[in-house]
């Protein structure tokens, strides 16, 4: 059966009303505040997983002016490469196969190293071009790198590799962003005490600090910095809203109000029954839900901006909607404009909230949710 072609007098389908609108303005004035808090320091723009939701392509506009990029895999490298960036790109997990090693020299891609495999890799299938290599140190972390007393011997082959043109000195923070009186375990002096008491007579440049250590934590110098949540207008920890530091949101995750209810006092919403209306009860759907990338965990009473008025979440987040009380909202209604995140209602409150981080929520918009870009 063949469709028939729209003609003039056949109205066109309306999208759904969420739209996930980026900042690219916000984007290049964080940077600049990054690149404050570095005082001169070579700036690395974290972009991976698709520059924390907002598009690869988006962050190279934006991030033009960083001295380099960092992320996970070749074929971003690639992208990044293809789109025209001259600059160094850093591959923060390394290469995962020897093959990888020959795309690197052809990319002219800075790699890490952070195991002995990588590193095997590297004095077996020598590049046709030297690379600069990143020797990733494990303070603490446990997750990537060399303890201190394997980095040595790392460092030396690396040192003695015709293959490597410069290396740097990399470590990872585990808690820079927590408060300075409460120490804890993995603290930031005793990561860098640890990290010093190897390399302290080593003539490499360090790269050290991450959003948290850039902007809180003065004490830790380097040679280079690499911002990632900051560049896109997250928090840096709990306690420092990211407006608190200059920053700006890059994304903002919107909607409107497509159904209204009242309910008397004892009704249920939502599967489960989760939420029970305390009294009479205005609620209000919203077109939103977890298949768009809101969190599917959120508990009632997380934050939703109606009409510029905050309102509980009431009830259980379902795959395209979210119900809110809109009772103290009486002049939302359908149609009434709805931010899930944004400029004014910051998405880390929202995943604080819904007891997870804003970085989540970035990554996590849905493919369906359409995407606009301004500035």
């Amino acid at each position: 059966m063949r469709r028939r072609p729209h003609s003039p007098t056949t109205p066109l389908a309306v999208p759904r009303p969420i739209l996930a609108t980026i900042d690219l303005g916000a984007m290049r004035h964080n940077l600049a505040r990054a690149r404050e808090a570095a005082r001169g320091r070579f700036l690395w723009a974290v972009v991976k997983a698709n520059a924390y939701g907002h598009g690869l392509a988006r962050a190279l506009r934006a991030f033009a002016d960083a001295d380099g990029l960092a992320l996970l895999d070749l074929d971003e490298a690639r992208r990044a490469r293809e789109a025209g960036w001259r600059k160094p790109i850093l591959l923060l997990e390394g290469c995962f196969e020897a093959s990888d090693l020959a795309a690197c020299s052809d990319l002219e891609l800075t790699t890490v190293v952070h195991c002995g495999e990588q590193l095997d890799m590297l004095e077996r299938h020598r590049p046709a071009r030297p690379l600069s290599v990143h020797l990733k140190f494990n303070t603490g972390m446990n997750r990537l790198g060399y303890r201190p007393q394997g980095a040595v011997q790392a460092y030396e082959r690396l040192r003695g590799l015709d293959s490597v043109r410069e290396l740097t000195l990399m470590m990872h923070f585990a808690n820079a962003d927590r408060p300075r009186d409460e120490a804890g375990p993995v603290a930031v002096a005793d990561q860098l005490g640890e990290f010093e008491g190897v390399t302290a007579e080593w003539p490499e440049p360090r790269s050290l600090a991450n959003s948290a250590a850039l902007f809180l934590r003065p004490e830790v110098g380097g040679d280079s910095v690499r911002p990632g949540i900051s560049l896109y207008g997250g928090a840096t920890d709990e306690h420092h809203p990211a407006a608190s530091l200059g920053l700006r949101a890059a994304m903002a995750l919107t909607s409107r109000i497509i159904g209204v209810q009242t309910i008397e006092a004892g009704a249920a919403v939502g599967y489960g029954a989760r939420f029970i209306a305390p009294r009479r009860t205005r609620i209000g759907v919203v077109a939103c839900g977890y298949a768009d990338g809101y969190p599917r965990h959120a508990p009632d009473g997380t934050p939703v901006l109606v009409a510029g008025v905050r309102a509980p979440l009431a009830g259980r987040v379902s795959m395209d909607m979210i119900t809110v009380d809109l009772t103290h909202v009486s002049e939302a209604g359908v149609g009434s404009h709805v931010e899930l995140w944004g400029a004014q209602l910051p998405i880390d409150e929202v995943a604080n909230a819904a007891g997870t981080v804003g970085y989540e929520l970035m990554c996590g918009l849905a493919p369906r949710v359409p995407v606009a870009e301004v500035g």
